[in-house]
């Protein structure tokens, strides 16, 4: 009976081992035939044919959407100058499929009309014949897809003929799995054109905020180091004074035991 045992728990091993390989083979697409030679021993076999084990997976990079922010647009061009008038409309839902094109209509300043100024669908930019933007605008919003989000022009060699109303007309085109959906956005620039460029009061402000706090700072600093020499001074005459007094005493009780020496004596 107890000769029994090792070669009980050799067998019971040999069938754990070919389990673990058996589990092995099922997630690896391997084909591995065990044959018994002797008890408590398992010869592996490889069947010929078998599929090769495939490489590591290599875990997927999920896609990224980039993001998508409305800023408003400048409203003073400098004479002469090229100006970019933003125009940007964002999707609620970014992966959701559009397909958009825009408008660009004009009013100039003491006029009462809009007039068109050029249309942009399919990549494609359509210029209206109009002699105050002949070769002076340029697309400069989004390119490579019908999905447009950013739909900003440049005006080259800006002219006093260019002050007035933009509007930027976003017509969008919302594909969802059972419907489709069409919206309609208008964003409104007014622009003035200058001889010279206008600080902006924001820059203004931090500038005089600068120069007050750098005041500010001198002045405790210098307020800090007074109030540091003051300290030190104080315990330095302190210390003298107490150096003196120790001094002091040590005289006289010097001169009493002289004193007392020659009583003695």
């Amino acid at each position: 009976m107890m000769s029994d045992l090792p070669r009980a728990a050799s067998k019971w091993q040999g069938r754990a081992s070919c389990l673990v390989l058996s589990i092995h083979n099922h997630y690896y697409g391997e084909t591995d035939v065990f044959q018994e030679q002797q008890p408590g021993s398992l010869a592996l076999t490889r069947a010929m044919g078998g599929p090769a084990p495939p490489e590591p997976a290599v875990p997927a990079v999920s896609s990224a959407w980039g993001g998508c922010v409305e800023v408003d647009s400048e409203t003073e061009a400098v004479y002469g100058m090229t100006f970019k008038i933003l125009c940007i409309s964002c999707k609620r839902r970014s992966e959701t499929n559009a397909e958009t094109f825009t408008e660009w209509t004009f009013r100039q300043k003491g006029t009462e009309e809009f007039v068109k100024i050029l249309r942009y669908e399919n990549e494609v930019l359509q210029l209206e014949e109009d002699e105050r933007f002949e070769g002076r605008v340029v697309w400069n919003g989004s390119r490579g897809t019908k999905d447009l989000q950013d739909l900003s022009i440049f005006i080259t060699n800006v002219t006093y003929n260019h002050s007035g109303d933009y509007e930027c007309h976003v017509y969008r085109l919302l594909f969802f799995e059972n419907y489709e959906h069409n919206t309609s956005v208008v964003k409104k620039i007014h622009l003035e054109v200058v001889d010279k460029a206008n600080r902006d009061m924001a820059s203004i402000v931090s500038e005089i905020m600068m120069y007050v706090l750098i005041v500010v700072l001198t002045i405790w600093l210098v307020a800090e180091m007074v109030y540091c020499y003051k300290k030190i001074a104080a315990a330095t005459e302190a210390a003298a004074q107490e150096n003196a007094s120790e001094y002091l005493a040590i005289t006289s009780e010097s001169k009493e035991n002289c004193t007392g020496v020659q009583v003695a004596e």
